[in-house]
């Protein structure tokens, strides 16, 4: 396990590069939340997820994640390329014109990997519980993912479907939400008190676990443990305590990182704590 750890670890490095450099070459995009979630989506697909790069729509007989933050792209995109779905050199082409990987995930440009398109906040839960119900009526036992912010949390439609999964025993999915405090225009303990998010999600009907979202280790201890614990009635949510623009100290929990791009002079300076550039693209 702790050659794994070591191994993710790297992967995990080369991802907030490529995060820091994609956002940096637009002028563009959402480097904190995306520098935060990067061990999730580390052990997600390095680790946990059944997957397959040779990509098909339907994903038949294997795990689908579904991103419903989807401003965090850079992520997902620096991910799904670093496991094989497409050539990293593709990620050098973020947000320009006739780009596959947009500032939002889509699937009119086919990318490999995608889906449903994101980034309308609110809505992924309600496609990750169909997506789940389809899996079932299929007879696949294999499972479906879905990430969110905790300031997406303020639509209302998450609690629509918060409520629509546990009456419908719809336990093939696990859910995660990226509990870092920050969003847009501040901390979340301003913009629109959660409160008790284990309370609530324990109260709507949902099997509740709690990790550090940016300790491999504990993730996927924890993301295995809610593997054991689907297919037993009830649908499960993972709260990921997380520190926006982890890996990179002046962006380290702050807001103010959620959508802006560093210069040339912050780039090098992150960089330069991101360590081996051996694998840029």
């Amino acid at each position: 396990m702790k050659a794994d750890i070591e191994k993710l670890t790297g992967i995990a490095t080369q991802v907030r590069r490529d995060i820091v450099r994609m956002v940096h070459q637009c002028q563009s995009g959402h480097p904190g939340g995306s520098l935060g979630c990067t061990d999730y989506f580390v052990a997600l697909y390095f680790h946990v997820l059944k997957h397959n790069p040779d990509f098909n729509m339907d994903g038949k007989g294997e795990d689908l994640f579904f991103l419903s933050n989807g401003h965090i792209s850079p992520v997902w995109y620096s991910v799904l390329a670093r496991s094989g779905y497409f050539d990293p050199k593709e990620l050098a082409t973020f947000r320009k014109i006739n780009s596959r990987v947009q500032g939002h995930p889509a699937t009119h440009e086919h990318l490999p990997g995608i889906r449903v398109a994101s980034g309308s906040l609110g809505q992924g839960l309600s496609v990750a519980i169909g997506a789940a119900l389809a899996k079932k009526l299929n007879n696949d036992d294999s499972l479906v993912y879905t990430l969110h912010g905790d300031g997406e949390l303020q639509e209302g439609q998450i609690w629509e479907a918060a409520l629509f999964a546990p009456h419908n025993k719809v336990d093939n999915l696990i859910s995660a939400i990226d509990v870092n405090g920050q969003q847009i225009d501040g901390p979340t303990e301003k913009v629109l008190s959660l409160g008790n998010l284990r309370a609530k999600w324990e109260a709507f009907g949902w099997d509740v676990l709690e990790t550090n979202g940016n300790d491999l280790a504990e993730l996927i201890s924890t993301l295995e443990l809610a593997k054991s614990r689907a297919f037993k009635g009830k649908p499960i949510m993972i709260l990921m305590q997380t520190n926006m623009g982890h890996g990179v100290d002046f962006m380290m929990g702050s807001h103010k990182w959620h959508g802006v791009a560093p210069n040339d002079e912050q780039l090098a300076q992150a960089l330069a704590q991101l360590g081996d550039s051996t694998n840029d693209y």
